[in-house]
C-alpha cells in the first residue's frame, strides 16, 4: 500500500541529487563551450601583452580551446580590468593584471573595482626585477653609502620616476620611509627619458626595470646600488638586494598575474591555474619572459591570493605613513 509513496519519494530523491550534480557536471565541461577571452588591459607591445602572447598558444593546447587575446587599453589598465570584473564568472573571461592594481587604490586614482572583492586570483605569472641605479659620477657605490649621502644632503639627491604613482616612484618612497631619508622626486613621462637624463648626469639615481638599464650597467655607464626583491634575481644573480645590503625588510617587485571574475567555480580556477603553471615551466616560456627581463613565478590560487593581500597591505601602509599621492 505504501509502495507508490515510497517510489515517489525515491524518484524525488534521485531528481534532487541530479539537480545538485548539475553545476559540477557543467564545470567538468569547461572549457568546451566556447573560446576563452584573455583581456590585456594595455596596448599591444607592453609587458602584459607580451606575456599573454607567450603563454596563450600552449595554454590553448592544454585546455583544448581557442584563447582570444583582447587588448583593452585605457585608464591606466582599469578599463580592461573592470571589463573582466563585470564579466560572467564562468572562466571564459580572464585578465592579465600587473602590480599596479594593488597600488592604484591608494593613490587617489578612481578605481571602479576592488581587486580583493571582484576577482578570483588564478595565479602569479611572472616577476620583474627592479634595480636602483646611479650615475657613475656619484660618490656612493653601495646602499649604505647611498643612504649616508642622502642623510647628509636632505632633499638634494634627485631621483627620477616614470611618473607620479608609478612603480619606481613607490619603490623610492618606500626606501625614503624605511631608511629615514628625504630625496627630490623628479617625475618623467616614461622610463626612457628618465634614463637619458640619468646617463647625462641631470638626475642622480632611479629605480628601473632591470631589462631597461642592463645594457648601461654592462657598458659601465650606470652603477647598481641594489635590487628590490626579497631575494636575488635568477636573471641578475650578481646584483645585491636592498634587503641584504642595509634594509632587511625592504621588498618590492613588478609582477604579472592572472585573474578571473569573482564567483568563478573553484574547479575552473584550479584547472586554469594548473595549466598555466605547466606552460610557465616550458623552456619557450622561460625564454620569452627572460627577453623581457621577467622570471616565471607560477603558484597556486591560494598562494596568489595571499600574495595579493600582502601587496595591498604593503601599499596601504606606505600611503598612510607618507601621504603619497599621484600629485607628489
Amino acid at each position: 500500500m505504501n509502495t507508490p509513496t515510497r517510489r515517489h519519494a525515491l524518484l524525488a530523491l534521485v531528481a534532487s541529487m541530479a539537480s545538485l550534480a548539475l553545476p559540477a557536471a557543467a564545470q567538468v565541461e569547461f572549457p568546451r563551450q566556447k573560446p576563452i577571452t584573455l583581456v590585456v588591459p594595455f596596448a599591444p607591445g607592453g609587458g602584459n601583452d607580451i606575456l599573454a602572447r607567450a603563454i596563450a598558444p600552449r595554454m590553448s593546447q592544454l585546455l583544448g580551446q581557442t584563447i582570444v587575446i583582447d587588448n583593452r587599453p585605457g585608464a591606466g589598465g582599469n578599463l580592461g580590468t573592470e571589463l573582466v570584473a563585470r564579466a560572467a564568472p564562468d572562466g571564459y573571461t580572464l585578465v592579465i593584471a600587473s602590480s599596479q592594481v594593488t597600488m592604484n587604490p591608494f593613490l587617489d586614482m578612481k578605481v571602479p573595482f576592488r581587486i580583493e572583492r571582484d576577482f578570483e586570483p588564478v595565479g602569479l605569472l611572472g616577476s620583474v626585477p627592479i634595480v636602483l641605479v646611479a650615475n657613475m659620477q656619484e660618490p656612493y657605490k653601495t646602499l649604505p653609502e647611498f643612504i649616508a649621502y642622502a642623510k647628509a644632503n636632505p632633499g638634494k639627491l634627485a631621483y627620477a620616476s616614470s611618473g607620479p604613482g608609478s612603480t619606481n616612484h613607490l619603490c623610492a618612497a618606500m626606501l625614503e620611509k624605511m631608511a629615514g631619508i628625504e630625496m627630490l622626486h623628479v617625475p618623467y613621462r616614461g622610463t626612457g627619458p628618465a634614463v637619458t637624463d640619468l646617463l647625462g648626469g641631470r638626475i642622480d639615481a632611479m629605480f628601473s626595470p632591470a631589462l631597461v638599464v642592463t645594457p648601461h650597467i654592462a657598458a659601465g655607464t650606470l652603477r647598481v646600488i641594489g635590487v628590490t626583491g626579497a631575494a636575488r634575481s635568477a636573471l641578475f644573480p650578481d646584483f645585491p638586494t636592498v634587503a641584504e645590503t642595509g634594509l632587511a625588510h625592504y621588498s618590492s617587485l613588478g609582477w604579472f598575474g592572472l585573474f578571473a571574475p569573482a564567483g568563478t567555480p573553484r574547479e575552473v580556477v584550479a584547472k586554469v591555474s594548473a595549466d598555466t603553471s605547466q606552460v610557465l615551466g616550458t623552456a619557450e616560456a622561460k625564454q620569452r619572459l627572460a627577453e623581457q627581463g621577467a622570471e616565471p613565478a607560477p603558484n597556486t590560487p591560494e598562494a596568489f591570493t595571499a600574495f595579493v593581500n600582502a601587496d595591498i597591505a604593503k601599499w596601504l601602509d606606505l600611503a598612510r605613513a607618507t601621504g603619497i599621492r599621484l600629485s607628489n
